[in-house]
């Protein structure tokens, strides 16, 4: 029975509670209440449909002939089970993902260690009230003036300002 291979795909419940924000938790516990009742129902249905006693309709149908065409176009009957097409697909798509996280996550890092540094950096340097003119120079080099380049006041090009 299809429905039951559906039944046997577990849902992590706890792991997919942890990614949901708090002003969803509403829809989240409702769709886990919903799911669960749809798994018990499933559940409570036997593994095979119960045998159709085709001699009682035989014995209770007045029409000659009708219930055994019934029976021969029921006996015929197949209900195809639809196929996965979308599989491959999500998960490639998966695959993907999972490469820009990675990507994203060793930026992040390298991203970390630079800011880090300058952490460092800020932790070890001279106190402001305490630096001159050219210990502020050597540690914030865009804020050296280049009086050479330009010798009038503010010694910086009008458009850096």
């Amino acid at each position: 029975m299809a429905g039951r291979r559906v039944a046997l795909k577990a849902i992590d419940w706890v792991a997919f509670a942890e990614r949901v924000p708090p002003n969803q938790r509403g829809m989240f516990n409702a769709l886990k209440t919903r799911s669960d009742g749809i798994s018990a129902k499933l559940a409570s249905l036997p593994e095979k449909p119960v045998a159709i006693d085709w001699s009682f309709y035989r014995s209770a149908v007045a029409k000659a002939g009708m219930v055994d065409e019934f029976e021969k176009k029921f006996k015929a009957l197949q209900i195809p089970e639809p196929t996965d097409t979308q599989t491959s697909t999500i998960n490639a798509q998966e695959a993907e993902a999972n490469k820009i996280a990675q990507a994203y996550i060793e930026g992040s890092k390298a991203r970390i260690a630079q800011y880090e540094e300058e952490l460092a950096k800020f932790k070890n340097m001279i106190p402001f009230d305490q630096m001159t003119i050219e210990d502020l120079n050597s540690v914030f080099p865009e804020t050296k003036l280049d009086k050479v380049k330009h010798p009038y006041w503010p010694h910086k090009p009008i458009a850096e300002l």
